[in-house]
């Protein structure tokens, strides 16, 4: 028989009631705890300050607050989201009001083509408006296999694949294909799709001075070895400066320090070279003298998206891991076919590619004969103005746009505030009357403002 204690109840259950009240005690006691905690939180977050929780109180939005403040008091008008009546082209519609266009990438005249026009409008009777998926789900069309191959025979390389958005495409490839142990090394001009790919990353950055190989040499030297892939990133044509690299020099050290090489070819395809085909014919370079060509859809080729070319194992890598790729929708039937005629029009246009040439050298020979400063520019399509602040740049642009001339100004943060300027975009179709009359226009305006 089980022994009993002086109460009546055999030792093991009472020994089972002494544990369950202990447990009660130790409930309520926590409970008491817990409240405690929660109203030490509900404190706490009275005093959590208010551009904490607020995006009206973000410093970044009170910043741009106060630039459209001091603008309007300025009298200046926003220059920015302006409302086109029709295609962007040497020309455009705003309001009620014809202008001369210089706020455009449309450097061959190919959004608004004809040819372009119909092959997007029958892409989308055959395919719809959407492939409605990635396309390792819902699979290819013909027209993203087609864009594909005339991209990868552009560059002489194996493969290319395109993705939906040109930001994007820089973020996911650099994020994806480099990490922690490695480094990413750019020109200190290179775009923000480059710096955010970087941190996506996780790599190490480090920049070197605009178009220096030689910076890029030493640098390369000192740090090669404390990495295991090291990635140097170059642009065809700097979107702010409209200037070019050396490329055969970063060629070279790409093989001295074994390391990748890309190059973002946004707006130096289409513009540079005898036939448009960018910055490797313009260096009669082969195609895999560099590992990653990367370009935009937008701006030439007169669609949306962006492209990466290369050896068949940087693609077919590409294709079944990126997360911009492999999450992301596939391109839109109508801008594929949109892409894909304005890159079969560019292999029978030397005589455009040469006209938009012709028109960027003369807008710069003008320019720098009326006393402008328009900084390291090349004249291939892109030619700032130096104004020398933002206030002049936010000036002069409005200016311009009250005598009929759009052409946006880049301020402080996106160039150093000594760099602010209003750039120009020239394409093919601008007349070098329209050049030499706005030229004229720009030194008169500067002039005024001191």
């Amino acid at each position: 028989m089980t022994a009993k204690t002086p109460t009546g109840l055999a030792g093991d259950a009472k020994q089972r009631l002494i544990q369950q009240a202990l447990e009660r005690r130790r409930h309520s006691a926590g409970a008491g705890e817990q409240g405690a905690t929660l109203e030490q939180v509900q404190q706490a977050a009275l005093k959590v300050p208010e551009a904490h929780y607020r995006f009206d109180q973000h410093p970044g939005y009170q910043q741009l607050r106060v630039i459209q403040q001091s603008g309007l008091r300025l009298g200046l008008s926003n220059p920015f989201f302006r409302l086109h009546q029709g295609t962007a082209g040497a020309q455009t519609q705003i309001g009620e009001r014809e202008y001369l266009n210089f706020a455009s990438y449309n450097y061959l005249g190919y959004s608004g083509h004809p040819r372009v026009a119909e092959a997007s409008k029958a892409a989308i009777d055959r395919y719809g408006t959407s492939v409605s998926a990635s396309r390792p789900v819902s699979g290819d069309r013909p027209l993203h296999r087609a864009l594909e191959r005339e991209l990868a025979s552009l560059y002489e390389v194996d493969d290319a694949v395109v993705m939906v958005s040109g930001h994007a495409t820089n973020v996911t490839t650099i994020g994806y294909l480099f990490g922690p142990r490695d480094l990413v090394v750019h020109d200190e001009l290179i775009h923000n799709s480059v710096l955010q790919g970087i941190q996506l990353s996780g790599a190490r950055r480090l920049s070197f001075a605009h178009n220096d190989w030689q910076a890029l040499d030493r640098l390369l030297g000192e740090q090669r070895q404390h990495f295991e892939r090291v990635l140097v990133v170059v642009e065809g044509i700097y979107s702010m400066d409209g200037d070019y690299p050396e490329l055969p020099r970063f060629v070279e050290l790409k093989h001295k320090h074994k390391v990748f090489l890309m190059v973002d070819e946004a707006h130096s395809l289409g513009v540079m070279g005898a036939t448009g085909k960018g910055i490797r014919e313009h260096f009669r370079l082969a195609g895999n003298d560099v590992d990653i060509w990367m370009g935009t859809l937008s701006k030439t080729l007169a669609s949306c998206g962006g492209y990466i070319a290369g050896s068949t194992a940087l693609i077919e890598h590409l294709k079944f891991l990126a997360p911009g790729f492999l999450y992301s929708v596939g391109m839109p039937p109508a801008v594929t076919a949109a892409a894909l005629a304005a890159l079969q029009l560019l292999a029978d246009d030397a005589a455009g590619v040469a006209k938009v040439q012709a028109r960027g050298e003369l807008f710069l020979r003008l320019a720098r004969e009326a006393g402008l400063d328009t900084a390291t520019s090349t004249g291939l399509a892109v030619i700032p103005v130096i104004t020398g602040s933002s206030f002049k740049a936010g000036r002069l642009s409005s200016a311009l746009f009250e005598r009929g001339i759009n052409a946006q100004p880049i301020l402080y943060p996106a160039v150093p505030e000594h760099s602010a300027r209003v750039r120009f975009f020239v394409s093919c179709e601008h007349t070098e009357e329209q050049i030499r009359h706005t030229v004229a226009v720009v030194a008169e305006e500067m002039a005024r403002l001191g």
